[in-house]
Parts: structure tokens; sequence; C-alpha cells
């Protein structure tokens, strides 16, 4: 079976981690995969398959006019629990070339990813972040949310980059034209969140969420993280993980909470109720994008605008 890319995303539990490529630009050479392939489409406009509104912001601002992007996964889809539906998998095969995030993020798309990835490209984004810039979780894998640390998204920019490069390299130049002018607002993003974060009094940098999908974003800003749920929201909380993090709240006298728009809200209110039995009030700070971006054509509906919303939530509700 040809599997395109390393897809290391949901391939390390059964050892199939390859080394990533890592270049400042994108490199214009033809890939083994587009070889593979053939030559990338005689018509003007690549289609191309994403999975999440993540990916497909990517793949959109760099591959511009010249790519057609299609994305799976709409506003408010929790992509660890995501089924392909028939009408998915025919927008997957009629793809010229597909994207995904990576790192396990698309669980149960695994299985169909591998089957697309035998007759044309398939590439995790991800795989341009180095394995030593991830988080470990349990089971031999790596914590999936990457986006939340922008210096890290710019590396999946990059790879994204190279791969429309290698698959169509009559539009290289464009691509990496365009690549430069979206990471350049990445780094001011990146500023942006730096310098929003330094607002909240340091007792009260704590981000509390229903499920650990903002650790790179701690990591990366300077935040206490916890959580109800793990890594992903197929975990169940106990009623015994509730009471630990209300003890917690309490104690710490953390003013807010926040909800996702990908998750139940049902365990955060729990936190609430538990907190307000304690005597100490509590607040749900705001709606966070954690899994999936906002509606298209609102803010949060690209990469960007969802960052800054979540950053700015945060720091309004701490502050």
């Amino acid at each position: 079976m040809k599997i395109y890319g390393s897809m290391r995303g949901w391939l390390v539990g059964l050892g199939c981690l390859c080394a990533p490529v890592f270049l400042s630009g994108c490199d214009t050479t033809t890939s083994a995969a587009a070889r593979a392939t053939g030559s990338s489409p005689s018509r003007a406009t690549i289609r191309a398959l994403c999975t999440t509104g993540m990916v497909a912001d990517i793949v959109r601002n760099i591959g511009g006019p010249d790519v057609e992007v299609d994305q799976l996964m709409g506003e408010g889809v929790d992509p660890h629990l995501y089924k392909a539906s028939t009408g998915d998998v025919n927008r997957l095969k009629r793809a010229d070339i597909v994207f995904y995030s990576g790192l396990h993020l698309e669980g149960k798309l695994s299985e169909l990813l591998s089957r697309i990835g035998r007759t044309r490209p398939v590439y995790a984004v991800a795989d341009g972040i180095p394995v030593e810039k991830l988080i470990p979780v349990a089971g031999g894998h790596y914590d999936p949310h990457v986006w939340f640390d922008v210096s890290l998204w710019k590396l999946a920019a990059r790879r994204a980059c190279e791969v429309l490069a290698e698959f169509h390299p009559a539009g290289a130049g464009k691509y990496r034209q365009r690549a430069d002018a979206y990471l350049e607002r990445l780094s001011q993003l990146d500023r942006y969140v730096r310098g929003r974060i330094a607002e909240i009094a340091a007792p009260q940098r704590v981000l509390v969420t229903a499920h650990d999908a903002f650790s790179y974003f701690g990591r990366a800003y300077g935040m206490e993280l916890r959580a109800i749920q793990g890594i992903s929201t197929e975990s169940e909380a106990s009623v015994r993980e509730i009471n630990t993090l209300v003890d917690f709240l309490a104690e710490r006298r953390i003013r807010a909470v926040f909800v996702e728009t990908s998750v139940s809200e049902r365990n955060i209110e729990a936190l609430v109720e538990g907190c307000r039995a304690r005597g100490h009030q509590v607040r749900i700070g705001g709606e966070l994008y954690s899994d999936a971006m906002g509606k298209p054509g609102t803010p949060p509906g690209t990469y960007e605008g969802m960052v800054r919303h979540n950053v700015d939530t945060i720091v309004d509700a701490l502050k």
C-alpha cells in the first residue's frame, strides 16, 4: 500500500513514524509523491480536500485562486469523533490532493485516508513540525492540537507550501509568495497573543476548559492549563475529577472557566455549580474555538480570527 507523506499523526502507534522535511521556504523540486501520481492536473485549478477548517485556512491562503479548497468538517464539528459519510468519500475521491492535520486528530478517518492514499497524494501538515517540539501523551502518541502555538502552525503552513510546490511546480513561485505573506501575518498574530496574555496578572493565568486542547497554547504563552477531559473528547470525566477541579478553582480563587464550541457544556456547568456549593463564584468566561473554527464569513471563521477571538475572550475574562 502506498501512503503519501509520513502520515505521522495516526501511524505513530504502528511504528510508522517517518522523518519530516523542514524548509525555510518552499522547495520547487518535484517530489516522489508527485511523480508517483504523474504530473499535476492539466486544468488551471487544483482540487484540494482539507479535513479541518484550520488546515483549509492554510491551503486557501497559500493556494489562492490556483487551488479550489473543499473542507470536510465545518463549524462546531469535533474531528476526534468525525465519521465520514458516503458523500465525504466521494469528495475525497474527486480531490487531486488531500491535506489533513495529523497526529491522530482525525482518528476515525484513519482507515479512509489510508485507502485514499493509494490513489492520490495525502499529506499531514503537522508532519512539518519536528518531533522534539511536540507534546507527548499516553500510548506513544502526541497531542494533536498544535495550531494553538502559532509558531508551530507556521511550520505546518511551510509544510503545505512545500507540498503544493512539489505537486504543482508551475505554480511554485506563486505559492511561495503567498506563503511568505501568510507567515508574516502569523508572526504578527503570535506577537499579539503574547502581548495580550501579559495583561493578565500572573496568579490568574489559569485556563480551565472542557477538554485538554490548549496545552500548546499554555506552553507557548505562559498559562497554566486545567481540563476536565483528556486530549480526545472520547474520554469521559469522572465525578472525582470534577470535584478535584472544583477544589482547585476555589482554592486559587479563579474567576472564570470556558466552554468550547465543539464540546458539550455539561461538565463546565457542573464545575460552576460545584464552586457555588463551595461558596466560590466562578463564571463561564466565554466560548472558545478549540477543534473547529467559526462560521465562514465571520472573524472566527479564519485561523487568525479564531486565535484572536480566543485570546481576547480569555484575557477579558481573567484580567
